[in-house]
């Protein structure tokens, strides 16, 4: 797990606290975006091997964030999970048609963060 890196796009400062500290603790390298925009722009500078990502972002909001790692040859086989309020099965289903690697909705367990988090990387 150490040397592997993570970023956070969430832009609920509560949410990216909750997200980022356990990761943070068990030894990944986190870092965070806000916004839509930011995420792309750092995923294509920090190449992480995973982003968490949320669907309700300023700017861009999640899937859109995720078509364009996913069509970008540079950022296309970065492992993306998607965390989010969003439960309806329509939002699974574009979550993971726009791309995403997995699927998870809040509220969450930390076991399960660190259970997706281990089975994406």
């Amino acid at each position: 797990m150490k040397n592997k890196s993570i970023l956070v796009v969430e832009d609920s400062p509560t949410h990216r606290a909750l997200i980022a500290g356990p990761l943070t603790r068990l030894g990944y390298r986190v870092s965070t975006a806000e916004n839509g925009e930011d995420a792309i722009v750092k995923a294509a500078r920090e190449m992480p091997d995973l982003i968490v990502l949320d669907v309700i972002l300023p700017k861009k909001n999640g899937y859109q964030v995720c078509r364009h790692l996913k069509m970008s040859p540079a950022t296309k086989d970065i492992k993306i999970l998607m965390l989010t309020s969003k439960d309806q099965s329509s939002d699974r289903f574009w979550g993971l048609r726009q791309g995403a690697d997995d699927y998870m909705t809040k509220p969450f367990k930390e076991a399960e963060l660190v259970a997706a988090v281990d089975r994406l990387l």
